[in-house]
């Protein structure tokens, strides 16, 4: 693929044709941005980021809880003996993650991977500059499918594959291609209408979320009126329509508004003051936005009451047991299978040892320490295995390695059994007696 490579290493020709040919293959359906042209406007990247992330404050506390859990990981090789993960390890190899970019962190990137990951369903780092990551903003990365198949033929036929990836940043300069080994995709949710792309968590939620922002704005609206209900003003007939509109601005000038709230309202003759609507508390605000914010923290796979929201912390959410279930659900449920996949997908940029994966760890992380109490009640289970199993005369190395392994079939037999299974007198198989007979008589 001589072709191929030499257009790889040049600003890439745009992706608005139909098909092109490389080394006798035909590729088309080419241009499929990340943010999806069959999505409509409301689902664009910036839109996600202005009215939802910077404004709305049930996602920003869910994207934030997300995120600050998510940078604390590290990055370490993992030993693979026979399809079984064994020791953490680390090599120069990476440092790439460790310091992205200069005065980068793994922290860091986790952070930007996460936060696009989280708006617009996919994270792009590159290792395009050697020994040095850029994450790629997901909106300007266009994802480069192709087929075999002659011209014509639909893009997602039976043998379409991953070419690459085009970047395009709003510069006026010609857009890059990188392969497929140059980017790291980080797309934690598959999005069912393209195979190499992601979906956000929140895209499921919108409605959620314009609805909690209109029960927000009903709120501020509410204490805007004055913090009292809608009253309806009702004056004589044979009020002229002049005197009305002054009367209006007149009460509304004393009477709307925070500043103006609670004042006591004098009115002529003929006016009469009907109190219409509800209440705040009686429209059982909290109950109605606290369900939204529900819906929205189920979406993120963060519990309500780790992110502190109302239902979360009413009743006996906030017992020892309720909490401690939650922050599991937190960390085994949505944590760790983010850390997996991240790890998987930045392994496409580094070189990894042989015999071995990249992986979190996770030792560090605060958060996770009852997982560390539950660990040693693990270890200790398994310690009392291993000596009942070195008892019965198996060899320690084996019964080691095969309760690590968890895989019995590793164990070896000394030929040496306890003493409970030997005749009385008998002395071990295959020892010799430790005194001459003749002795003694």
């Amino acid at each position: 693929m001589t072709t191929l490579w030499q257009r790889a290493r040049r600003p890439a020709a745009r992706a608005d044709d139909d098909w092109w040919s490389v080394d006798g293959n035909v590729y088309h359906g080419t241009g499929r941005p990340v943010d999806g042209k069959e999505r409509s406007v409301v689902y664009d990247f910036e839109a996600k980021i202005r009215h939802a992330y910077k404004s709305n404050g049930p996602v920003f506390a869910l994207m934030l809880v997300r995120q600050m859990l998510f940078s604390e990981a590290r990055f370490q090789f993992r030993q693979m003996r026979n399809g079984r993960p064994g020791e953490l390890f680390g090599t120069p190899a990476l440092a790439p993650l460790e310091t992205p970019w200069p005065g980068g962190t793994t922290g860091n990137l986790l952070s930007r991977m996460i936060q696009n990951a989280d708006l617009e369903g996919n994270g792009f780092v590159t290792n395009y500059n050697p020994g040095r990551l850029k994450v790629m903003r997901p909106d300007w990365v266009t994802i480069i499918t192709g087929s075999d198949e002659a011209p014509g033929m639909p893009s997602e036929a039976i043998d379409s594959h991953l070419v690459g990836y085009m970047y395009d940043p709003p510069t006026g300069g010609e857009p890059w291609f990188l392969l497929p080994e140059e980017v790291a995709h980080f797309a934690p949710i598959p999005d069912p209408e393209f195979q190499f792309r992601g979906m956000s968590w929140l895209t499921p939620v919108i409605r959620e979320i314009v609805g909690d922002t209109a029960a927000t704005r009903h709120k501020l609206k509410f204490f805007e009126n004055g913090a009292t209900p809608q009253v309806v003003v009702s004056l004589d007939p044979t009020v002229t329509p002049d005197k009305v509109a002054k009367f209006q601005a007149l009460m509304d000038s004393q009477h709307r508004g925070v500043d103006t709230a609670y004042k006591t309202l004098y009115l002529g003759g003929g006016a009469d003051v009907t109190v219409v609507g509800k209440d705040l508390h009686q429209l059982d605000f909290k109950a109605t936005q606290g369900a939204g914010e529900t819906r929205l923290a189920a979406a993120a796979g963060v519990p309500p009451v780790i992110v502190g929201f109302s239902e979360g912390l009413a009743g006996s959410s906030l017992n020892a047991g309720n909490y401690a279930s939650s922050r599991r659900r937190l960390a085994d449920g949505t944590m760790r299978p983010l850390w997996r996949e991240a790890a998987g997908s930045l392994a496409q940029i580094i070189d990894v040892p042989a015999g071995a994966e990249l992986w979190f760890d996770d030792r560090d992380i605060a958060f996770l320490r009852e997982d560390q109490h539950d660990a040693a009640e693990i270890q200790g289970l398994q310690s009392r295995t291993i000596r009942t199993l070195v008892d019965a005369g198996y060899e320690p190395e084996t019964v080691v390695a095969a309760v690590q392994a968890e895989d019995y079939s590793l164990l070896k037999h000394s030929g040496l059994y306890s003493v409970q299974l030997q005749k009385p007198g008998g002395g071990q198989p295959g020892t010799a007696p430790t005194t001459d007979p003749q002795e003694g008589t």
